[in-house]
């Protein structure tokens, strides 16, 4: 069974290893081995699993601080716990017990999930499980997992089924994916989010699960009954936040120091900037404060047993996406006002605007999740499948 972890104290305790880590994970591509092996000492990489598979079902308030403080130190690092997390949690809870002892059964072992969930790839079905094939983007954290979750449409009879209720998740073994090294990008280059492709590879039924499914067969934590896309954007949101608070830190102490050219003042005694600190502080905080209150909100709900609905859904996704565009905004202005320092290789303030300026492109978070949301609040949708 799982052992309590305090997720934002064992993630704070990774701090002192940013300093060397950072730029090795950069240079290496994909997160340091040091990195790796602290993130599984610190009990982080099980931290979200079902109790049966090392987890301590968490609350969504502690969760959403322990990636916000991973991304504070570094991007890569914080994007590698909002995707390795829930990749495992999903894994854990929703396997079928025979797929869940094959994943999980030996307690010896160091195994965790990176990869793409999106059904980018088809399954053939065939006796006890499906032929599948297909190519993903983005496979962040697969370059320390034991096993690539690859999402796919199913084949029956010849006949694709598009049904989102249908759509699957495979659970493949690393020494089946072939990765194909494009991972060469302006920001969050120490994720290892490689792009990999599968060519018929048979995978038994009992290493699948339904991607929207939100009945867990092991666990009692409410974010299980959340399902995997909830807990995605939450992931996204915190992750986002903890980059911007980096920034607001890091102009905050340069502040004390820096002049601009031909201006005898500091930074800090000028009257903009301590405007635009307080503004920009206090937007951070509003976003954060949203996240937590309506992903809390659901998450109470959920657990006094109501069903969620698209309504809580797409109040997720909105608190989600806003925390994500509130927290680019505090980068641009953070990256402004310290001016030249920003742009110079290896320090945080530049390596965090590129990664906040790459990990908000996603698609998860786009503004797309802002108007199927407010089709839904004003029941012109009943529900969508973006949301």
């Amino acid at each position: 069974m799982g052992t309590l972890v305090d997720g934002p104290a064992a993630a704070a305790s990774l701090r002192a290893l940013a300093e060397t880590e950072a730029a090795a994970s950069e240079e290496f591509r994909t997160l340091s081995p040091v990195w790796v092996d602290a993130l599984w000492q610190s009990g982080l990489m099980t931290y979200l699993n079902a109790p049966e598979a090392g987890g301590c079902e968490p609350g969504i308030a502690e969760v959403i601080e322990t990636w916000m403080e991973l991304a504070t130190q570094d991007g890569s690092l914080g994007w590698i716990g909002i995707a390795n997390m829930p990749s495992a949690m999903a894994a854990s809870v929703f396997l079928p017990e025979l797929g869940f002892a094959e994943v999980f059964g030996n307690p010896q072992s160091q195994v965790t999930v990176g990869g793409q969930f999106f059904p980018n790839g088809s399954g053939e079905a065939t006796d006890g499980g499906y032929t599948v094939a297909g190519a993903w983007n983005f496979g962040s954290g697969t370059g320390h997992s034991a096993y690539v979750a690859c999402g796919f449409f199913p084949i029956v009879d010849g006949e694709a089924n598009f049904d989102l209720s249908e759509f699957r998740v495979g659970i493949i073994p690393r020494e089946q994916i072939e990765f194909n090294d494009g991972w060469h990008v302006q920001g969050l280059r120490g994720t290892g989010s490689y792009d990999y492709s599968v060519t018929e590879v048979f995978v038994p039924e009992h290493r699948c699960f339904g991607l929207f499914t939100r009945e867990p067969l092991r666990g009692a934590s409410p974010l299980f009954r959340m399902g995997l896309m909830p807990v995605t954007a939450a992931g996204h949101g915190a992750w986002a936040l903890g980059v911007a608070k980096s920034m607001l830190d890091d102009v905050a102490e340069l502040a004390q120091t820096k002049a601009r050219m031909s201006d005898m003042e500091t930074l800090a005694r000028r009257n903009t900037f301590q405007r635009n600190l307080a503004h920009f502080t206090g937007m951070w905080r509003a976003a954060r404060a949203g996240m937590i209150e309506t992903f809390v909100g659901v998450e109470e709900a959920v657990a006094s047993g109501q069903s969620l609905t698209p309504t809580m859904r797409a109040d997720m996704r909105v608190a989600a996406t806003y925390a994500t565009e509130a927290s680019r905004e505090v980068g641009q202005w953070a990256h402004l006002a310290a001016g030249t320092s920003a742009i110079r290789n290896g320090s945080r303030l530049e390596r965090a605007f590129r990664d906040l300026y790459t990990g908000t492109q996603h698609a998860f978070i786009s503004e797309k999740t802002y108007i199927d949301s407010a089709q839904i609040w004003l029941g012109l949708e009943e529900d969508l499948p973006g949301v």
